[in-house]
């Protein structure tokens, strides 16, 4: 039997209209929640993510900016761009996309981005507080992975979950909220990665199993057990001729042999992808929420 489609688009849709009534909420205390983007240099995955940012903005009447530079900039001036957005009163998030050129220090930048103003949560004090059960801002793409679970009453409690993938964008931050005492947490997770094991004999343990891996079609049938869900982050393109771009996108999940035996599954596209920039508004609205609290 088929699994059940988790439908990323619609899940985003209605974190989409709980966020516009915060915002009017704002509004009428004078606060129009911003976001400004730095894009640094022409990788077309970028700038496509960057614009749908720019456009989900829009749609919510966010103020936001995008900032484009060329892959020359110095360290120095893509530092000062930073400092200039966090003294910027009507900034309330701000995110500096990745990749970023070689010569650049990414570790630096992420630094020089002020925690409240830290939409991406790559922050460290960010990634402190989610590790010891405080969140204030979520990295979005695991934040979406909860409220995906969370909308579709998968509850991980006392249950096992495999994050497949052991990056500081997905596979650590969903770890550490999904080991969390309290609502959509209480699991028993294991991380796995590519010095893994016998990985297909840890993955089929997973009645949750979330693949975060950046390889297409990593997740075979044979390394899921029969009835779990598969949350699929990955986003590949492979070459396809047939198609009019000549590529298309495709998940870390052998999508087709792997919907056959679990109970529920995300697509790819039309998954966790919507998710992520859904969870980012909401990130920038609850950062622009705190202003209001704190004064800053």
């Amino acid at each position: 039997m088929a699994a059940g489609l988790i439908d990323g688009k619609a899940v985003a849709k209605s974190v989409r209209k709980e966020l516009k009534g915060r915002i009017t909420a704002l509004k009428e205390r004078g606060v129009v929640p911003g976001l400004a983007a730095v894009l640094v240099g022409d990788d077309p995955a970028s700038q496509t993510y960057v614009n749908s940012k720019a456009r989900a903005c829009e749609k919510l009447a966010i103020y936001s900016e995008v900032i484009r530079k060329p892959a020359t900039i110095s360290q120095d001036e893509l530092t000062k761009i930073v400092e200039d957005l966090n003294a910027n009163d009507r900034i309330h998030g701000i995110l500096v996309q990745s990749p970023l050129p070689k010569h650049i220090d990414e570790l630096s930048v992420t630094l020089t981005i002020r925690p409240e103003k830290d939409v991406d949560g790559f922050h460290p004090h960010s990634v402190g507080m989610v590790l010891i059960g405080r969140p204030v801002l979520i990295p979005c793409t695991p934040h979406g992975i909860i409220k995906l679970l969370e909308h579709y009453e998968v509850d991980p409690s006392g249950k096992e979950v495999v994050v497949v993938g052991r990056s500081n964008i997905v596979g650590k931050p969903v770890a550490a909220l999904l080991l969390q005492k309290g609502p959509m947490a209480n699991a028993t997770v294991t991380v796995a990665h590519s010095r893994t094991r016998d990985l297909s004999e840890v993955t089929r343990r997973a009645d949750i199993l979330i693949a975060a891996i950046g390889h297409p079609g990593t997740i075979t049938a044979d390394m899921v057990k029969q009835g779990a869900v598969v949350i699929d982050v990955g986003v590949n393109r492979v070459d396809d001729p047939s198609t009019e771009k000549g590529y298309r996108l495709v998940g870390d999940v052998d999508f087709e042999a792997v919907s056959q035996k679990a109970s529920l599954i995300t697509p790819v596209p039309g998954g966790v992808g919507p998710m992520t920039i859904a969870m980012l508004m909401s990130n920038t609205v609850s950062a622009a929420e705190q202003t209001l609290l704190t004064g800053i």
